[in-house]
C-alpha cells in the first residue's frame, strides 16, 4: 500500500489542486514560500520511489537521451540567464519534478501505472465536486465567468483542462484492469461532468479528440485490418479538420467562443518573438523572463508590445525557444518526438498505447496555447515524462 501511497501523494501534489484552498487566488511573500515548501513532499516521494528500483530508474532515464540533453540545458542557462538565481531554484524543482516521472516509468506496469494516476484523478474529482458544492466560494467562478466551476484551481480552465486529462487517464484504467472497469468508468464519467461544468469549449475540444484517440487505439489493436482501417480513417480525418480550420477559420473560432486572436495569444506570440530575435541561440535562461519585475527587461518589453500582462508565453513550443534558446528547442522537439514515434508504434503493438497515446494527443493540442512543457511541479509534465519514458521501458523489463 505504501508503494501506491507514495505516488498518489506526489501526483495530489503536482496537481496544484491543494493551493487555491490553501492560499487563495493570489499569493503574497509568505504564501509562495509555503507553495515552494508545499511541493517537498513530493520530491521525497519521487526518490524514495527511486531508491526502491535504483537500477531500473538508471535503465529507464538513460534511453532518454534527449530528455538529458533538455536537462543539461536548463542547468547550464543560468550562466547566462537574466536572472540566474531564479533560474537555478526553478531548474533544481523541474529536474526533482522530472526524476518523479522517471520514478513512475520504472516502477509500474501499464496496467499498475494508469491505476494509481487513476487514484490520484479520483481523489481530484471527489475534491473538486466537495469544494463546488459545499464551498461555491472557493469551486465556482464570481467574477470573469459567473457560474462557471473551476474546483481546485485558479479558473474554468484549469478544472476543464485537467478533467479532459482525467478522463482519457480513467478510461484507459478501465479498459486495461477489467475487473475494476465500473469503478474507473464512473469516475470517468464524472470527470467528464466536471468537463461540462466548467463551460470550457477548449476542454471540450480536448477531450472529444482524447475520446478519438482511444477509439483508434482500441480500433486498431483489434487486429490488421481493422488497424489499417483505423489509421486511414484518422488521417483523413485529421486532414479534413485542417481544411476546416485553414479554410473555415471564422466558424472554427465561433464554435470555440475564441476571437481570432485566440483571447490574445496571438499578441502574446507576436510580442514573444520580438524578444526572441535578440536571443535566439540561448533565450533568456530557464523560466527568468517571467518573474522579472525590473521594468525594463524582456518580460517589460512583452507586457507593452502585448498590451497586457502574461504569464508565460502560451505556447509550449516558444516557452522553450525563449528560455533556452535553439538548443533547448531542438533538444525538446527531438524528446516529443522520439515519444510520439514510439506512441504511435505502440498503438498496434503495445496494450500500454491505450494510456499513452490518448493523454499526448490531448498534450499536443493543449501545448498549443498553453506552456505546458518543461514546466516544474506541474502535473502534466510529471505525465508527459512518465508516458514518454515508460514507451521505451516496456513491462517485460519491471521485475515483480
Amino acid at each position: 500500500m505504501a508503494l501506491w501511497a507514495l505516488p498518489v501523494l506526489a501526483l495530489l501534489i503536482y496537481s496544484g489542486g491543494w493551493e487555491l484552498p490553501l492560499v487563495g487566488e493570489s499569493a503574497d511573500a509568505a504564501g509562495s514560500a509555503l507553495l515552494r515548501v508545499g511541493y517537498l513532499p513530493a520530491y521525497a516521494a519521487g526518490f524514495a520511489l527511486i531508491a526502491l528500483r535504483p537500477g531500473s530508474t538508471f535503465r529507464t532515464l538513460i534511453r532518454q537521451p534527449f530528455l538529458i540533453v533538455l536537462l543539461l540545458v536548463v542547468a547550464a542557462s543560468v550562466f547566462w540567464s537574466v536572472n540566474p538565481d531564479q533560474t537555478a531554484r526553478r531548474g533544481f524543482a523541474l529536474v526533482c519534478t522530472t526524476l518523479g516521472g522517471i520514478a513512475l516509468a520504472a516502477r509500474f506496469r501499464w496496467p499498475q501505472l494508469a491505476e494509481v494516476v487513476g487514484a490520484a484523478f479520483a481523489v481530484l474529482i471527489i475534491a473538486c465536486f466537495v469544494v463546488c458544492l459545499a464551498v461555491p466560494r472557493i469551486g465556482i467562478m464570481t467574477e470573469l465567468f459567473p457560474g462557471a466551476w473551476r474546483g481546485l484551481w485558479r479558473e474554468k480552465n484549469g478544472l476543464g483542462g485537467n478533467m479532459a486529462f482525467g478522463f482519457c487517464i480513467l478510461s484507459a484504467a478501465a479498459l486495461l484492469n477489467p475487473q475494476r472497469a465500473r469503478l474507473w468508468w464512473t469516475f470517468a464519467g464524472l470527470a467528464l461532468v466536471l468537463v461540462l461544468m466548467s463551460t470550457s469549449k477548449t476542454s471540450l475540444v480536448s477531450l472529444m479528440l482524447g475520446v478519438a484517440a482511444i477509439g483508434f487505439v482500441w480500433i486498431a489493436q483489434r487486429g490488421p485490418a481493422l488497424g489499417a482501417a483505423a489509421t486511414w480513417t484518422s488521417v483523413t480525418g485529421v486532414v479534413l479538420l485542417g481544411a476546416f480550420i485553414l479554410f473555415a477559420s471564422d466558424v472554427f473560432f465561433a464554435i470555440l467562443g475564441k476571437d481570432a486572436t485566440l483571447t490574445g495569444r496571438t499578441k502574446i506570440w507576436a510580442a514573444v518573438m520580438r524578444e526572441i530575435e535578440d536571443r535566439p541561440w540561448l533565450g533568456y535562461g530557464y523560466q527568468a523572463v517571467w518573474g522579472d519585475k525590473s521594468g525594463w527587461g524582456p518580460f517589460a518589453w512583452i507586457s507593452k508590445n502585448a498590451g497586457f500582462q502574461a504569464q508565460h508565453a502560451h505556447n509550449s513550443w516558444l516557452e522553450q525557444w525563449l528560455g533556452l534558446g535553439l538548443l533547448g528547442l531542438v533538444a525538446w522537439g527531438l524528446f516529443y518526438l522520439q515519444a510520439m514515434t514510439l506512441a504511435v508504434i505502440a498503438v498496434f503493438r503495445d496494450r500500454g498505447a491505450l494510456l499513452a497515446f490518448p493523454f499526448l494527443v490531448v498534450y499536443s493540442l493543449v501545448a498549443l496555447t498553453e506552456s505546458i512543457a518543461l514546466i516544474y511541479n506541474d502535473f502534466r509534465w510529471v505525465l508527459f515524462v512518465a508516458f514518454a519514458a515508460k514507451l521505451a521501458f516496456p513491462d517485460r523489463e519491471i521485475r515483480a
